[in-house]
């Protein structure tokens, strides 16, 4: 009888447990280009070593998840996500990377954060290739806000956060329901008023995401820098910490 009820509270127990405990890295990267010089040299990635980190992921048994399936996250051993923000049109170098490295085993995906009053600008991604790459699966197209402003500084938060849901929504015609903070600033009205549009926000808190439990916690979740100095040994150890 002992043994019965113990085999029945890890039934019951064990599940939440191994949830709570799971590590799920959530990377975070802007132009997948060679450096031109213009901007921050640590916010490109070149495409080889991209190429090179995604190909790790692969080797190593890592499933590559966009935020539509984060209920998914418990049955794989090793989920991460991978996010690019701000629609540079480098970015379809990210996308024509995971689409090589595709096979029947590995099926990588990623998530692109669009500020939507930003597309189609010079040297951004244009809505006929956002919905080009949201149509093959591989790519999700979510919210960086309209116009990429300091959120915890706006009296009135909905054209940013509600306009531009819609925006990409009728540029993709698929949903939208996560979004990435600009500069990763947040407060408390920010994820309260986030909650209303989407069930994911994403800051720039530089750690791996643990579930702990706490209130409105997908609202907040971390994310890990990649840089141009990051080598694919110091890659290793960010995800594996």
């Amino acid at each position: 009888m002992i043994r019965i009820m113990v085999v029945i509270l890890l039934i019951i127990f064990l599940p939440g447990h191994v949830q709570a405990q799971q590590k799920i890295p959530i990377l975070i990267y802007h132009s997948i280009d060679q450096y031109n010089g213009h901007g921050s040299k640590e916010l490109y990635v070149t495409p080889e070593n991209f190429e090179k980190q995604m190909t790790y992921l692969k080797q190593h048994g890592y499933t590559l998840l966009t935020f539509e399936r984060w209920q998914e996250i418990s049955k794989f051993k090793r989920p991460i996500f991978i996010t690019l923000d701000d629609g540079y049109k480098n970015n379809r170098n990210a996308f024509q990377i995971l689409q090589r490295l595709t096979d029947d085993h590995f099926k990588p995906t990623a998530t692109f954060f669009v500020i939507s009053d930003f597309v189609g600008q010079r040297n951004r991604l244009s809505q006929s290739e956002l919905k080009e790459m949201a149509a093959t699966g591989v790519i999700s197209v979510q919210s960086h806000t309209a116009t990429h402003p300091d959120l915890t500084k706006l009296n009135d938060l909905q054209y940013e956060l509600k306009s531009s849901k819609e925006k990409i929504e009728k540029m993709t015609g698929k949903p939208v329901i996560a979004i990435a903070y600009p500069y990763g600033y947040f407060n408390e009205r920010v994820g309260s008023e986030a909650k209303k549009y989407y069930s994911f926000g994403l800051t720039t808190t530089p750690e791996i995401f643990t579930n702990k439990g706490l209130n409105n916690e997908l609202l907040f979740l971390p994310r890990i820098y990649i840089k141009y100095s990051t080598s694919i040994d110091e890659f290793a150890e960010l995800i594996n910490k």
